[in-house]
């Protein structure tokens, strides 16, 4: 699972980048610093893992990864391959969903590409390109359906659903801001619509709004827009985060102590883009190893041993089940079996957040 890292030229995207992975990609303040994406693989931050490595002290904790990928800075007319429009849009195609850096921020040492900060133009340039190169997919889709529809008349339905679309995207809308249901969600999932891809926004801020930042005007109108296309936003002093993220614990927590800060922003962006993806967590606790594994929300026990070895799969039996905050309130998983609180689920139990599970299986 991948989530891209967009935005225009010096709004801070590789900055953050570099914050959150500490893979050092290139930072410079000119526009197309970053032409080939760069990519890096983080652990989720997860406090549970932290409680349940105190409790059994295994030889290896694991966490859960989200890959991130920095995008070259987009500029208008990259739907027509100006600047690096072209790489762009390949780019952007192949990760799952998007977090877009908008610069909220004065600066006269860092250079504007349009000269001025102005948060709702930026998102507008660039979800503007991503609507062009989206109709032209759509209308590649129309045409050939009208043509399978003398045929068979199952293509109707395509027909009337990418007409909606093309309809919503000719408003300057996204595709994201259309209810669809599970049936449309399938027809529409091979056209790899840009504007589909779930969104995530950073208003990047300097230290001196941080303060108030939610109250921020330039911040209200990303948060305004976001709420539109059923986003959030996300206040970052990338800046500071940068400063965090070179930092060991003691001095990081000293630093957010400091600035009156509960957890990093990044680890709030990370989190945040994990939910993005409809991802989430299941846990295997004991000496050996504590692990948070991903899945997708709604995913069956079956499906989710397989996650751990697909042999586990074939020949699950049951899940035995305790949720986190039952294990750590009772401090044992003895008390919680004396307690009745451990659970054995079936093949149609959907597994939730933070499950610690042991699967029995025979094969």
């Amino acid at each position: 699972m991948k989530i891209g890292i967009v935005g225009l030229p010096n709004v801070g995207k590789s900055t953050m980048f570099n914050a959150i992975t500490k893979a050092g990609a290139e930072c410079a303040n000119y526009p197309f610093c970053t032409i080939e994406p760069n990519v890096g693989v983080v652990p989720v931050p997860d406090e549970r893992l932290d409680e349940l490595t105190k409790l059994y002290n295994p030889l290896k904790t694991t966490h859960a990864v989200i890959e991130f990928v920095d995008i070259a800075g987009l500029v208008k007319g990259a739907s027509h391959g100006e600047g690096l429009g072209n790489k762009f849009l390949s780019h952007i195609r192949e990760v799952d969903s998007i977090v877009e850096v908008v610069r909220c921020f004065e600066d006269p040492n860092v250079v504007h590409v349009d000269g001025s900060i102005d948060p709702l133009r930026d998102i507008e340039t660039i979800n503007l390109e991503l609507i062009f190169a989206d109709i032209e997919v759509v209308e590649k889709r129309l045409d050939r359906a009208k043509k399978q529809v003398k045929a068979d008349k199952k293509f109707q339905a395509e027909i009337d659903l990418f007409e909606r679309i093309k309809h919503t995207l000719e408003e300057g809308k996204s595709a994201r801001t259309l209810e669809l249901n599970d049936e449309e969600k399938e027809i529409v999932k091979d056209a790899y619509l840009l504007t589909l891809k779930p969104i995530l926004y950073i208003a990047n801020i300097s230290e001196g709004q941080l303060e108030n930042a939610e109250n921020d005007e330039y911040v209200k109108k990303v948060i305004e827009h976001a709420k539109q296309e059923n986003a959030k936003t996300i206040p970052l002093c990338v800046k500071i985060e940068e400063e965090l993220a070179g930092l060991d614990d003691n001095d990081k927590k000293e630093m957010l102590e400091a600035l009156g800060l509960e957890e990093s922003g990044l680890d709030k962006v990370i989190k945040a883009s994990y939910d993005l993806l409809g991802l989430m967590s299941f846990l295997t606790a004991g000496e050996p190893e504590v692990r948070a594994w991903t899945i997708k929300k709604g995913t069956k026990a079956p499906e989710a041993a397989g996650k751990i070895h697909s042999d586990i799969e074939r020949g699950f039996i049951r899940a035995e089940v305790v949720s986190y905050s039952d294990l750590m309130r009772e401090g044992s998983m003895n008390a919680v079996r004396e307690k009745g609180l451990l659970r054995s689920e079936g093949k149609d139990y959907i597994m939730q957040d933070g499950d610690i599970v042991l699967f029995r299986f025979n094969v």
